[in-house]
């Protein structure tokens, strides 16, 4: 079994995901899926790894109690998790 890849750079179905890639690997040492997956169920949540790479990957959405788990499992603000980045104005 390989290291799962990185998600690619569009939006797909949500917001998140790219953000929820981007707070597990923040954090030291950086979360695994399954660590997270492991942290979610803590909370009565049950997303495994494969729900967690579709969801960071765009080919899932995130409902609105998952998202609010999620935020809590990475110590991050949920409205951070659905803020897409903006570019520059010219």
């Amino acid at each position: 079994m390989g290291v799962p890849e990185k998600p690619t750079r569009k939006i797909g179905k949500n917001i998140a995901g790219l953000r929820i890639c981007e707070a597990r690997d923040a954090h030291k040492p950086p979360l695994t899926q399954d660590q997270l997956a492991g942290k979610l169920a803590a909370l009565g949540v049950t997303l495994d790894r494969t729900a967690i790479a579709k969801i960071e990957s765009g080919q899932r959405g995130v409902y609105d109690f998952e998202l609010a788990a999620l935020a809590t499992a990475l110590g991050v603000d949920a409205n951070w998790l659905i803020r897409a980045a903006r570019k520059p104005r010219p």
